[in-house]
Parts: C-alpha cells; sequence; structure tokens
C-alpha cells in the first residue's frame, strides 16, 4: 500500500512540476519570477516582452538598460492614455521603490525587442539581459508563449 501511494505521489509531482513552475532569476535583492514574450509573425519587425520585478532590499534600484541577440537593440517602453489614446514611448529606466513590486505586463511598462533577427516561435527560449544600477546585471530567458497569449502559461 505504502509503495502504491509513493508511486501515485510520485506521478502527481512529475506530471505537476513543469506545468505548475515558476521561473525565478534572482540577483543580489532583485528577483525576477516568469520572463515571456509572444510569437510574432514572419516579418515581424518587433516583440514585447514582459516580467515581474520584486526588489527586496530596502534601497531603489533601477532598471536602466536591456539587450539580446535575438534583437537589433531592446527599449525600456511605458504605455500612456492621452485623450482614450493609448500610446507607447521609450523611457529612460524603470524605477525600482524598495520592497515593491514592478510588473513588465501588456498595456503597461514592457520591454521592447527592436529589430528581430528572426520570428520568434512559441515554445522557444529567447535569452535577455537586463542591467540594474544597483544589482548590476541578470540574464533570463524569455518563454515564447502563443501569439494571443494575454499572460505567461506556468
Amino acid at each position: 500500500m505504502k509503495k502504491l501511494l509513493c508511486a501515485a505521489c510520485a506521478a502527481a509531482v512529475l506530471l505537476a512540476g513543469p506545468a505548475t513552475a515558476s521561473r525565478i532569476y534572482n540577483k543580489g535583492l532583485i528577483q525576477l519570477r516568469n520572463p515571456w514574450t509572444r510569437a510574432t509573425p514572419p516579418g515581424a519587425e518587433v516583440a514585447a516582452g514582459y516580467v515581474e520585478i520584486r526588489n527586496s532590499g530596502k534601497e531603489a534600484d533601477r532598471l536602466v538598460a536591456a539587450w539580446s541577440p535575438a534583437a537589433a537593440r531592446v527599449e525600456l517602453h511605458v504605455m500612456t492614455r492621452d485623450g482614450g489614446v493609448m500610446k507607447m514611448r521609450e523611457a529612460a529606466g524603470f524605477e525600482m521603490p524598495p520592497r515593491k513590486l514592478l510588473s513588465l505586463k501588456p498595456s503597461g511598462p514592457h520591454l521592447m525587442l527592436v529589430g528581430l533577427k528572426q520570428p520568434l516561435l512559441k515554445g522557444q527560449h529567447i535569452p535577455v539581459t537586463l542591467r540594474f544600477e544597483r544589482a548590476g546585471e541578470v540574464r533570463v530567458e524569455l518563454e515564447v508563449q502563443a501569439s494571443g497569449a494575454a499572460k505567461p502559461h506556468r
């Protein structure tokens, strides 16, 4: 009976593991969770990247730059509403207040991969390096989700 129960538990863990596992990256007091992007059609030149960033430190930090071998450049973008119209613009950086979470997400602040070197395909992992003023550089991999994804698949 114990062997059967242990086998069932092991199977449940193996089956649940990949579907529920979060992708977490740590750099000092900065933690990044579930970096992702969407698949792009052939010929697309840009893609947006998203990630949750938590500053668990007592001091502020700032995301100041990003780059990827998959694109000519990576820009930091914010979304603003102007007279009912959403507009996107490049930002010099993202403030990371102490003990706060910054969510880079659709219709909000995000990474913009500009000058894609090839289409992004569902299931790929796209390397991106983020540079913080205090924490330094951290390399993450954006998991490419379906083209219409609204949030990361876990």
